[in-house]
């Protein structure tokens, strides 16, 4: 094999599948060569050399030589950088527009209609949810702020401060802009940073202990199940639960 695992396995940031990284990859050490020995020294099948090659030369990762035998052309790395950046650019800027006019379009209302119905059939009991992955948590810790009307209790780690401002500070910025009263519970020692980025938009306490929640308008809750110091963000994990008596119970413990 021309090119070893860890180097196709990066290619996947691309855009691209295995047989086009190695076709690729193969084809970027010959600089000029045919399907079938680039087919060769890249252990992807003849049968599906054309068309992966086909596909390489529409992603503009590849040029097709004019003559007999065909030969195909590598494309320099650099610059396919820059044409897989614009073609990004490009899908995301027309999945934006299209979600944009989602949302006042008459297939949004029906869905939400069909949501309102759906979630008076659901049990209290299945309201609840576990998350793994600081990102997956942060993202349902942004939709509880968003649906938030009369309070957030936020309460996090020292080095929770930093995470907290960059991933959520627009959204309790407009929370408490719409009047919902925010709380951020801190260390000590964190207390001088909190309200370095929090003071304007929450009142900050603090506390001993390093406990990490959310509680939302008394009914929501998301608690972290990890220890942020001693686990990597992607297997950081959290529960939530909309539960308003025992959530309120527990915010009684944490007045």
């Amino acid at each position: 094999m021309i090119a070893h695992k860890e180097l196709l396995n990066k290619l996947k940031g691309f855009g691209l599948n295995s047989y086009e990284s190695k076709l690729w990859v193969a084809l970027l050490s010959r600089g000029v060569s045919t399907a079938g020995e680039l087919s060769d020294i890249s252990n992807v099948p003849r049968s599906r050399a054309y068309d992966v090659l086909e596909s390489l030369e529409k992603k503009g990762f590849i040029v097709v030589k004019v003559g007999k035998p065909i030969k195909y052309l590598a494309v320099q790395p650099h610059e396919v950088i820059e044409r897989v950046k614009k073609k990004v650019a490009e899908e995301a800027k027309l999945k934006s527009d299209i979600l944009t006019k989602l949302k006042d379009s008459p297939l949004l209302t029906e869905l939400n209609s069909l949501h309102s119905d759906g979630i008076k059939l659901v049990d209290p009991t299945d309201k609840s949810a576990s998350f793994r992955g600081r990102a997956k948590v942060y993202n349902h810790l942004s939709f509880l702020i968003k649906s938030a009307e009369k309070s957030i209790h936020l309460k996090t780690t020292k080095e929770g401060v930093v995470r907290k401002s960059d991933a959520l500070a627009n959204q309790l910025k407009k929370a408490s802009g719409r009047g919902v009263q925010v709380t951020i519970t801190v260390p000590v020692s964190a207390k001088k940073e909190a309200e370095k980025y929090f003071s304007e938009i929450a009142t900050v306490n603090t506390a001993k202990d390093n406990a990490r929640f959310c509680l939302v308008d008394n009914k929501n809750l998301l608690i972290f199940l990890t220890d942020d110091l001693k686990t990597h963000e992607s297997y950081d994990s959290a529960v939530w639960v909309e539960a308003p008596e025992f959530v309120n119970y527990f915010s009684k413990l944490h007045q």
